[in-house]
Order: structure tokens, then C-alpha cells, then sequence
């Protein structure tokens, strides 16, 4: 994994097992973040990007299965290891099915979880180079057209993912209305249209409202800019 993102949560409600994976993670150079239940790994699953997720089949709360498909129906596309003692073909079938992407028994040696959390990272950021677009917490699958802030998805008419598309693809440069009507309209500036004014309010209500910081903003007399903070 890069050294950009090196960020694992690791899902874990056995104590010992817990702070031995939290110690060695960290020590070989990982951020790491520790639930020990499934309504933390939910919580924690759709508030950051990680770059893998380690999970245990067998939580308190909510199964590891179960968790790892409500984290896929929210939009979260970061690799699952899946680990658990639980190591018949037909448990580990299941989980794969599920959403996994590997699949590691206890006890395990640590040497081949390194190594199994490199092959996913690797997986993994390739996959986000080809097909995903982000910035801050704002993540949009061109392959999917689907949009998400901090793993909740934003549901947007095909137009409306367009004009997102574009304001990403600009990140940090101030576009004006001239330049969205004929790159995601296909159509020479008319000055006394509104659309663009229309489109860029309702994309602004879904990408913006109730979230920690406005991502779309206006430059008066201008056009609009796309940016995060810092």
C-alpha cells in the first residue's frame, strides 16, 4: 500500500486477539482503528476511507457477514479480510459470497496477513486509480455513476451525476456557467437560461446540506468551484 493510504479498520471483539493485530499493525508502518462490535464497525466502516477492512465472522452484536453487506449496500468499496476461526469450505464460500475479497483462518501467522493485506491494498488502489473520483470526503464511482459522502450515497438524477463528474474532474478551478452548459449540456452559453443555476442548487442540497463542510461554492458573477478544506 502506499504510503497515502495505509489506514485499516480492523473489526475485532476478542480483547487479546485485538490489541496483538492494533500493536503489530501499527508497528509495521499502518493506521489503524479498532471496533470490537458490529454497530462500531458500522459506524466507524462509513465515516472514513480505509484501504482494508479486517473483519471476525463472530461479533457480540451483529454478525461479521451481516455487517459486511450493510457497509456494500452503503456504498463502501474498501477490500474485506475475513477472519475467523471458522475454516470449513463451506464457511468460507459463505463469506466470500457475502462481499468478501480473502478469507484467513485462526490462527493465522501474522507474516501471511501482512502479506494478504499488501495483495488487497495493492487491488485496491489500482481499482480507485481506474474508477474513482474524490475529493475530501466526496467519493463518485464512474463505473457505477453512484456519489457518496463519507460512504453515504447521494442519489442523483443522470444529469445532475454529470455536472458532479465535472466539478470533480475541475477540482480547485473556478468553472463558469458558459463552460458547464457546453461541457455537460452539450450547448453554446445562453445568457437568459437559469438552468445551470437550477442544476447546481439541486446537486448542492444533496452534496452539501447537513455535512461537516460545503464542498460546492460560488464565485460571484463568475461560476462555481469545487473544493475541501485545507
Amino acid at each position: 500500500m502506499s504510503g497515502g493510504h495505509r489506514r485499516i479498520l480492523v473489526v475485532e471483539d476478542d480483547p487479546e486477539t485485538a490489541g496483538q493485530l492494533v500493536e503489530e499493525l501499527t508497528v509495521s508502518g499502518y493506521d489503524v482503528d479498532l471496533a470490537t462490535n458490529g454497530r462500531e464497525a458500522l459506524s466507524h466502516g462509513g465515516a472514513r476511507d480505509y484501504a482494508v477492512i479486517t473483519i471476525d465472522r463472530m461479533l457480540p452484536d451483529i454478525d461479521g457477514i451481516s455487517v459486511m453487506r450493510q457497509l456494500r449496500d452503503e456504498g463502501i468499496a474498501a477490500p474485506f479480510l475475513i477472519i475467523s476461526a471458522l475454516g470449513e469450505v463451506d464457511d468460507r464460500v459463505r463469506g466470500l459470497r457475502a462481499g468478501g475479497d480473502d478469507y484467513l483462518v485462526k490462527p493465522f501467522s501474522f507474516t501471511e496477513l501482512l502479506a494478504r493485506l499488501e495483495a488487497l491494498g495493492r487491488r485496491s488502489e489500482t481499482i480507485a486509480k481506474e474508477t474513482l473520483l474524490r475529493v475530501g470526503d466526496l467519493a463518485i464511482d464512474l463505473i457505477a455513476r453512484a456519489a457518496s459522502r463519507r460512504g453515504r450515497k447521494i442519489p442523483l438524477l443522470p444529469r445532475e451525476f454529470q455536472l458532479l463528474e465535472y466539478l470533480v474532474r475541475n477540482e480547485g478551478r473556478v468553472v463558469s456557467r458558459a463552460m458547464l452548459l457546453q461541457h455537460v449540456w452539450d450547448l453554446h452559453f445562453d445568457p437568459s437560461t437559469n438552468i445551470i443555476d437550477v442544476y447546481v442548487g439541486r446537486v448542492r442540497r444533496k452534496v452539501d446540506d447537513a455535512q461537516d463542510y460545503p464542498l460546492i461554492h460560488t464565485i460571484r458573477g463568475i461560476g462555481y468551484c469545487l473544493r475541501a478544506p485545507g
